[in-house]
């Protein structure tokens, strides 16, 4: 049997397979079950600083709903606050004491001088890495990409010279530039870069006429874009690379593998298929690199990547134009 085993973040894992940051991560009987069914590490659900604000505001408000009913009650019991990250917190130390495999923590938050604070806190709580979630949607017209892209670097950097664990960042594909800002993150000394954030869109039901939140989730189309920029990074960056969204099965690791990625993250294959399947898609990696004859991971990583492939167009926009100017190939009968 193939030797699965890799590094990632300078950390040691015994197969490709990081469960991404997800309801399955958060609990503890649900990470138990994704450890037994093989994954090398997982990611727990992402501290989010949105989240904290808005439960506080909203106690906030309940607690002095009826202040002007019964002045008299108000003083007769002590002030209660919000207890802000800490109960996330705890469930993150939990998991990292009860599991024998790597726990990386996952950071959502506004401000830059939050941001700090919170990856400190998550440093303390025995986690093996962080995973700095920058997922956000502007939404001010006088903010540029650039002003928006130097601000994350900043972050970045002070949070690398505060906390002592491995540092990765995991990226939208919505920058005018995304390789640049990807070599611009490894130049930070970021660990580990994740390709890339998964957006929810809204969406609108019109005969209730109300906004709905719906969960779609990944498929194998939905790797393109992660492959593309996976092929384009490697060895062009310094940091480690692991791919993320509509990694479904064994073989759609393998491509990313070929692309040069050093892990992936998968999720939505758990949801549609179960824990267990995690087994088979380690199983099945396994067997197409026995299949090759590949020993390990090294023998094949990044043998498709940009700067090894044999079609020096593959990850660029000459291969459309190329399929728009062969008749062949959008022939349909």
């Amino acid at each position: 049997m193939a030797d699965l085993r890799t590094r990632y973040m300078n950390i040691e894992l015994k197969n490709p397979f990081i469960v991404g940051a997800s309801g399955l991560t958060g609990q503890l009987d649900t990470v138990k079950g994704l450890e037994d069914a093989g994954a090398a590490a997982i990611v727990t659900p992402s501290l989010f600083e949105e989240q904290i604000q808005l439960e506080s505001f909203i106690l906030e408000e309940d607690l002095h709903r009826f202040d002007n009913l019964y002045a008299e009650m108000t003083d007769l019991f002590p002030e209660v606050k919000h207890a802000g990250p800490e109960e996330h917190l705890r469930r993150v130390e939990k998991i990292t004491e009860a599991t024998d495999i790597p726990v990386i923590a996952s950071l959502n938050a506004v401000y830059p001088e939050t941001w700090i604070h919170y990856a400190d806190l998550l440093s303390r709580t025995g986690a093996h890495a962080l995973e700095l979630n920058f997922y956000a949607t502007p939404n001010n017209p006088d903010r540029s990409g650039a002003d928006i892209e130097q601000e994350q670097l900043e972050i970045v950097q002070k949070i690398k010279e505060k906390v002592s664990i491995p540092v990765s960042v995991k990226l939208s594909p919505f920058y005018t530039n995304p390789l640049h800002v990807i070599s611009s993150m490894s130049k930070t000394g970021v660990d580990g870069v994740v390709l890339f954030n998964r957006f929810f869109q809204p969406v609108i039901d019109p005969d209730k006429e109300r906004n709905i939140i719906q969960h779609t989730l990944s498929d194998a189309h939905s790797s393109g874009m992660s492959l593309r920029f996976v092929g384009l990074g490697a060895f062009a960056v310094k940091s480690d690379i692991c791919a993320s969204s509509g990694v479904m099965t064994g073989k759609n690791a393998a491509s990313m593998i070929l692309a040069g990625a050093d892990c992936v993250q998968v999720v939505s294959t758990l949801y549609k298929n179960k824990t267990e399947n995690l087994t088979n898609l380690i199983k099945e990696l396994g067997l197409w690199m026995d299949e090759k004859g590949y020993n390990n991971l090294s023998d094949f990583r990044g043998k498709l990547a940009a700067a090894n492939n044999p079609d020096p167009w593959a990850f660029t926009r000459a291969q459309y134009v190329k399929m728009l100017l062969d008749p062949h190939v959008l022939r349909t009968s």
